[in-house]
């Protein structure tokens, strides 16, 4: 059994790719990604209480596991 999930149909792509629960699983569309510059001057807004901060965690490379 498979799911095809097409962002290109959707109605509401990019208004609502923030709510959407494939962005939260996938990642956001390639157009809706900030480049460092853009992370740095939401992340001065935000701490200054001009706009919410930015809650979407970007997934890492590689499983990082420590033992005990």
């Amino acid at each position: 059994m498979s799911v095809l999930i097409d962002c290109d149909s959707c109605a509401v792509r990019g208004l609502s790719c923030h709510d959407c629960v494939v962005t939260v699983l996938l990642g956001p569309p390639p157009e809706l990604s900030f480049d460092h510059d853009e992370q740095q001057a939401l992340a001065v807004l935000a701490e200054s209480g001009l706009v919410p901060p930015l809650r979407m965690v970007t997934p890492t490379e590689q499983l990082q596991v420590g033992s005990a």
